[in-house]
């Protein structure tokens, strides 16, 4: 089957369908709030209000199918997966088809620093389309290596291609689009620092649909699942730590935190599960190590749920995933109390066994003893270990019943058949033990089983994929060395000298340090140097490219001039006199005042020559963040939840121009 055949391809194509239904309301509503603040007429006034309405009413069902989008887990899971709870994964962000050729070739005559390049514009041409057929392979990569390199190579060839093109001081009038994956508001910047991070971002994404993919009910699918999800965290904490001030609050510090939490969390039942794999030991030592790996779950799912209930991430995640974490918290906390009541009920202290490796491990097993028993009289007396197992049990039972509560409130959740299965299982398991040891004569027992300690021998790392630096060859290496001929100089156009020597004179000297090769100690006596002038980079020699040649080499090309002489072709540097004022046309959340609508609204077959753009600071800078900041970016958890349920949680509006520009949602 072609990918384009697959669930997974219907559900971007459809991503990318609701992302320009989403732009489109979004214009409409521009327009009327210009119209409503233009009109003094009470009448006009009444029905732009009117208008107003039903565009926020489109813009909410909009955000309202997008969750949808995300929250159909089901079509990235392994088609042989039937006993394995469903796995998040993160949808590929959107962008708007660019072709760089195009509007590469209507500024190139405008722009000075891409003067020089006129000289070989067919050569230019050809590695334009190279480079556009992958920018056009990255929006729709295949789920697997593969997809994750075609992104990697893009994402290696992209600092090339800024340190040739793009000049902070002088914008190339090349405009990148991209939806946020969450709330699908585009963004549209200049900036070639936001096409990297939403490429991060998206092989991040790809990291974690190869994950959620693999076959779970095998060793080797569980290993490239642990692997997957481990680099998506370790690709999303390079995205935090490198790129700050991003437009798009799916890359939020405080959201990308939340989604390194998530994907470490699902590393982490992966672990476990692959523990679990060949079968746990009915042994009193190998049930009080699964019981503690199942907490050690359970705590990561309880603060990835904490993070995803805080605002403003609450607003923007999708209720299926924080239903979902809360369900796993339940779920597998449950699974830890079912283990230890297990290893106390089946297992009784023999004369063979080591009374004192028993009581150790047991005492490690909580913070503090139940009642104030010591753990030496709960293994030596029955009574005791069959009260504290039921204790145990009864919390399981009573997480299962809580866990299935949970899942019934969200109806994406009640679509995955298998996940109720497992948890409805898992409580007629405890609930059995619980029922198989208790005594009918038996007075209510009030005791409360205590917290189980996580602890794990295989904890879940973030990893730093080498994928996200290939080597790759420079498209435009013809351009000549990218340490001269970049966007930070400007360059004159090339110009033809004729060269004639003078009693085999030049009437200059040659320099290189290596490339290219610079003319110097130009003699004005000498008519063989007519039109150049000191400091000329020679960039070809009659019919010859010689910007990656060596002194000695041109010097070979120049010594058989006849007496008609030869052509050559030099360019100079022009002087960078002040600094123009950076411009970036962001579009993010809603329409600002200043903001200029032909960003997103002109036509591809048109020009974009003489367009005009608001001058505004960039939201998205390149460099290292100061770690003592990234710190105080992280919110500190709260025991709140009355932001989970349906009934409580307020109904979601859609995002405004000020709450997506305000600098403290990151």
């Amino acid at each position: 089957m072609t990918d384009s055949l697959t669930g997974r391809s219907k559900l971007q194509n459809e991503r990318a369908s609701i992302n320009q239904q989403i732009i489109r309301q979004m214009r409409m509503r521009a327009g009327a709030e210009n119209l409503l603040r233009a009109t003094s007429n009470n009448k006009v006034c009444e029905m732009v209000g009117l208008e107003l309405s039903y565009i926020n009413s489109n813009l909410q069902l909009l955000m309202e199918q997008l969750e949808g989008l995300n929250s159909s887990v089901d079509v990235y899971q392994n088609i042989q997966e039937t006993s394995s709870i469903p796995l998040i994964p993160l949808g590929l962000k959107e962008t708007k088809e660019m072709d760089f050729s195009v509007s590469f070739k209507v500024v190139q005559t405008s722009i000075s620093p891409l003067l020089h390049y006129l000289s070989i514009s067919d050569h230019l041409t050809g590695s334009l389309i190279r480079a556009g057929s992958l920018i056009r392979a990255c929006r729709t990569p295949s789920r697997n290596d593969a997809g994750i390199e075609t992104l990697a190579k893009y994402f290696s060839h992209m600092p090339l291609l800024e340190s040739r093109f793009f000049s902070a001081s002088r914008p190339m009038g090349v405009f990148f689009t991209w939806y946020d994956s969450f709330t699908g508001v585009p963004v549209c910047q200049q900036n070639p620092s936001l096409e990297k991070a939403s490429i991060l971002f998206n092989i991040g994404a790809l990291y974690t649909q190869i994950g959620t993919r693999s076959n779970r009910q095998t060793a080797a699918g569980l290993q490239v699942a642990i692997a997957a999800f481990q680099k998506a965290a370790g690709v999303l904490h390079h995205l935090k730590e490198t790129f700050t001030h991003t437009p798009s609050y799916d890359m939020s510090p405080s959201m990308l935190s939340m989604l390194i939490k998530l994907m470490l969390a699902q590393a982490q039942e992966c672990l476990f599960e692959k523990i679990a794999l060949s079968g746990i030991r009915n042994e009193f030592f190998s049930l009080l190590k699964m019981a503690q790996e199942a907490a050690k779950v359970g705590d990561t799912y309880d603060q990835v749920h904490q993070s995803m209930i805080q605002t403003p991430i609450k607003d923007n995640v999708p209720f299926f995933w924080s239903t979902m974490a809360q369900v796993k918290t339940n779920h597998y906390r449950s699974l830890a109390h079912y283990f230890l009541a297990t290893a106390l009920l089946d297992h009784q202290l023999r004369p063979s066994d080591d009374e004192d490796q028993q009581e150790k491990a047991l005492s490690q097993a909580y913070d503090a003893m139940p009642d104030g028993r010591s753990a030496l009289d709960i293994l030596r007396k029955r009574e005791e270990r069959r009260r504290v197992g039921k204790a145990h049990l009864r919390r399981a039972v009573m997480g299962h019943e809580q866990g299935l509560r949970i899942h019934g409130l969200c109806r994406h959740l009640r679509k995955l058949d298998v996940l109720q299965d497992i948890l409805q299982a898992s409580h007629k398991r405890s609930l059995a033990k619980f029922n198989d040891n208790d005594r009918e004569d038996e007075f209510t027992d009030y005791l409360e089983a205590p917290d189980i300690i996580s602890k794990t021998e295989h904890k879940a790392e973030m990893e730093s994929p080498m994928s996200t630096k290939v080597k790759v060859t420079d498209f435009f290496r013809r351009l000549g060395p990218l340490s001269v001929f970049s966007a930070k100089l400007r360059w004159t156009a090339p110009r033809t000298v004729r060269l004639r020597l003078e009693d085999r004179d030049l009437g200059f000297t040659l320099r290189g340090d290596p490339v290219p090769v610079q003319v110097t100690s130009l003699d004005p006596l000498c008519p063989a140097v007519d039109g150049l002038k000191d400091g000329d980079y020679i960039v070809a020699v009659g019919d010859a490219d010689c910007k990656w040649m060596v002194v000695s080499e041109v010097m070979r090309l120049l010594k058989n001039v006849d007496e008609d002489g030869i052509d050559i072709r030099v360019v100079s540097l022009m002087d960078s006199g002040l600094p123009m004022p950076t411009k970036s046309a962001t579009y993010c959340g809603g329409i600002p005042k200043t903001y200029s609508m032909i960003c997103l609204a002109f036509d591809d077959d048109k020009s974009p020559k003489g367009r005009k753009v608001t001058k505004k600071g960039s939201f998205l800078s390149w460099g290292v963040k100061n770690h003592l900041k990234s710190s105080s970016t992280l919110s500190l958890p709260t025991a709140d939840y009355s932001g989970t349920l349906p009934w409580n949680k307020p109904c979601p509006t859609f995002p405004s121009s000020s709450s997506y520009n305000d600098p403290a949602l990151y």
